[in-house]
């Protein structure tokens, strides 16, 4: 029997994403005006509306419509949204959880996954990547018939090591039809494989129900944190309960699920093993996780007790020592709030040089 994964990626102009990046516009906005924001924010969208809640403590008191306004700019769809409604429902950080985020603990318990594979050059699953690159190229096509919404979603045979059907969902405009774009889409599926050295012969489903005219908020109701899988590692990593998107560094859903990434990945780029899995977890209040656990599937060429003595001479895994080490006071949430959280060259949980982590983010201060 084949061994067949599937993996999904979504566009920036999925109304979840849509979410995703306005939450994290608001974190970098923050945090770019007041390096000690505390800040926890999440968004919902439904047709013109945006609702904006949760806590933030901040010297900054963000422009919530113009963070918005600018998201909408980026993703193409202001001409959709002629009259948006922003409603927030925002307060300042529960004092019991700033009492132990102070003193450099944890903003919370959770148990937070990396993963790393050596089958692509990202170090992620060849279906995700291959769906992430894919929406990657549909983005910068040129095209007015299509419109910024859209999925794709690739499966790959792991025994034969070939894609098996290659699948997009793309909004288009009203007076267009699948036949008019079925070439570009087809001929992006073909470039996407072909960067990655596999067949081209697989099977091409393009709008599968024949036509996708209304989407964004229109069709759905978008919220923050919904498409974990997509910002994460396509479903075959595991993954922590907690969102990463629409938070600040000090809540280790986001820094420790980061740092268990850059572990896996040293791992794999040092050639200790060929595939790996880290889970970090925490107790509220407390700067030392409770446990750290590695799973590299029978791949590593060292023994377990020299990855565990690799991650404890090199890793300070405390949230403040996190922070520091990855510069995630300095990163742009921008940056990770479509397209995936992993994968791209430049973040600093990516980069194995420390000093070309320092060299692109400064000293963390």
């Amino acid at each position: 029997m084949s061994k067949i994964i599937t993996c999904e990626q979504v566009s920036r102009g999925h109304v979840d994403k849509i979410c995703d990046q306005i939450s994290d516009a608001i974190v970098t906005d923050c945090l770019r005006h007041d390096r000690r924001s505390r800040v926890a924010v999440e968004c919902l969208i439904k047709n013109n509306t945006v609702v904006i809640a949760g806590e933030i403590t901040s010297k900054h008191e963000p422009d919530y419509a113009k963070l918005v306004s600018s998201v909408f700019g980026r993703v193409g769809i202001t001409d959709q949204y002629d009259k948006v409604i922003v409603h927030t429902l925002v307060t300042r950080q529960s004092p019991d959880i700033a009492m132990g985020v102070d003193k450099g603990g944890a903003g919370d318990q959770g148990v937070m996954y990396g993963y790393a594979t050596d089958e692509t050059p990202e170090l992620l699953p060849i279906p995700f990547a291959l769906a992430t690159r894919f929406l990657e190229l549909l983005r910068d096509v040129k095209a007015p018939m299509l419109l910024p919404d859209a999925k794709a979603q690739v499966s790959f045979d792991y025994e034969t090591g070939k894609i098996t059907v290659f699948l997009c969902s793309v909004q288009h405009t009203a007076d267009s039809e699948v036949e008019d774009f079925r070439p570009v889409i087809e001929s992006l599926m073909t470039l996407t494989a072909s960067e990655y050295g596999l067949n081209t012969d697989f099977e091409k489903l393009i709008n599968p129900t024949g036509k996708f005219v209304v989407g964004g908020s229109n069709a759905d109701t978008g919220v923050t944190g919904r498409k974990l899988a997509c910002d994460t590692y396509g479903g075959v990593g595991r993954i922590g309960g907690g969102a990463l998107t629409g938070k600040d560094p000090t809540t280790v859903d986001r820094s420790a699920a980061y740092m268990a990434r850059k572990i896996a990945v040293d791992l794999v780029k040092a050639g200790y093993c060929s595939r790996c899995e880290v889970q970090i977890a925490y107790a509220i209040g407390r700067a030392e996780p409770v446990s750290v656990d590695v799973n590299t599937f029978g791949t590593a060429v060292v023994c377990p007790r020299c990855i565990d003595a690799y991650i404890e001479e090199n890793y300070d895994l405390t949230p403040q020592g996190i922070i520091g080490f990855l510069r995630l006071l300095d990163v742009d949430y921008n940056d990770v709030s479509s397209g995936g959280h992993f994968g791209k060259e430049w973040l600093p949980w990516e980069i194995v040089d420390d000093e070309e982590v320092y060299r692109i983010y400064g000293d963390g201060n």
